[in-house]
């Protein structure tokens, strides 16, 4: 396939659906968080079960997907905090540059872009990644965070116990080991399945009115330095750590790969927002949201060339 070809077909949906939630919250001045409770206790849950109960994923390949992801945030945290560091930045900026480089935009990205470049395949590992990403952001994620903050970033990881992508996992995953899932025509899974096809156009049109609030005028730094390991280097060590993993279907090891090297995550604004602080003129917030946005704009050509390259087989 050609590379327009595969930016028509696998990367335009994704960026014409957005940027219908761009220009509605833009013009209109819709707010997301409406969407966004619906979509987290509703359509995402539905999504994560209907996927996973049904999905042809065997327990051994869904294990791998756990050790590629956890292997693949290690790696990076420890490149972004060398990098950070070495770049002389401090708290609360260095745990903003931290969580911008090390989490990936697998859900209201990730998900729409690996159903549409990977099929029925491509969505099933995109709600496991992303439900292993919620764990990962709630509990990493807002340590890295508060760490340079004035609350007890222990304590709030309580907080990952309200995600309710966890327990959707967990009840998908036990009623396969149980041999109780309804059959795909009885009404509870054909309630799931709309449920979930509806959540894909919903995140996207979530993602294009969260990134019409995100002030990218701030020229900081090391949005540049971020945004190029975040789009350029995590690739590189996607594609490492699978092929440590030993992935038997290399379908499932090329979606995590293209999951993993998506944008920055629109969540970690939130995170940054509710647990860093600024100080001495350093802004964490406004260099978060700059970085969220370069590189949700930037990916448009590296996950198109991405896609080329995993959906011909050059990379994995």
């Amino acid at each position: 396939m050609s590379l327009l070809s595969i930016f028509a077909s696998a990367i335009l949906p994704v960026v014409g659906v957005a940027a219908i939630g761009f220009l509605l919250g833009r013009h209109e001045g819709i707010e997301a968080d409406g969407l966004t409770t619906v979509t987290v206790y509703v359509l995402a849950p539905a999504l994560v079960v209907h996927s996973l109960t049904t999905s042809e994923l065997a327990g051994g390949t869904i294990l791998q997907v756990v050790l590629a992801v956890f292997g693949f945030t290690a790696a990076m945290l420890f490149v972004a905090e060398l990098v950070g560091r070495l770049s002389g930045h401090s708290e609360p900026l260095l745990g903003a540059f931290v969580l911008v480089t090390v989490f990936p935009n697998t859900g209201n990205y990730g998900i729409p872009l690996a159903d549409f470049a990977f099929g029925e395949t491509g969505r099933s590992v995109a709600v496991l990644v992303t439900a292993l990403q919620g764990v990962l952001l709630y509990t990493l994620g807002i340590y890295v965070a508060a760490r340079g903050g004035d609350s007890n970033p222990l304590s709030d990881m309580r907080r990952v116990f309200g995600v309710p992508l966890v327990y959707a996992v967990v009840v998908a995953l036990a009623a396969r080991w149980l041999g109780v899932v309804p059959p795909e025509s009885s009404t509870l899974m054909t309630t799931l399945e709309l449920l979930g096809n509806a959540s894909i156009p919903v995140m996207l049109l979530i993602l294009g009115i969260q990134l019409s609030t995100v002030d990218g005028t701030d020229t900081l730094r090391p949005v540049g330095t971020a945004s190029g390991l975040r789009l350029l280097l995590a690739p590189v060590v996607a594609t490492g750590v699978v092929l440590l993993a030993g992935f038997a279907n290399p379908t499932v090891a090329r979606v995590v790969v293209l999951l993993l090297a998506t944008p920055t995550g629109v969540t970690t604004l939130i995170l940054v927002g509710a647990f860093s602080r600024e100080t001495d003129g350093v802004a964490p917030g406004e260099f978060t949201s700059a970085t969220v946005l370069v590189t949700t704009v930037a990916s448009v050509l590296t996950v198109t060339l991405l896609v080329a390259a995993l959906q011909s087989g050059q990379v994995v």
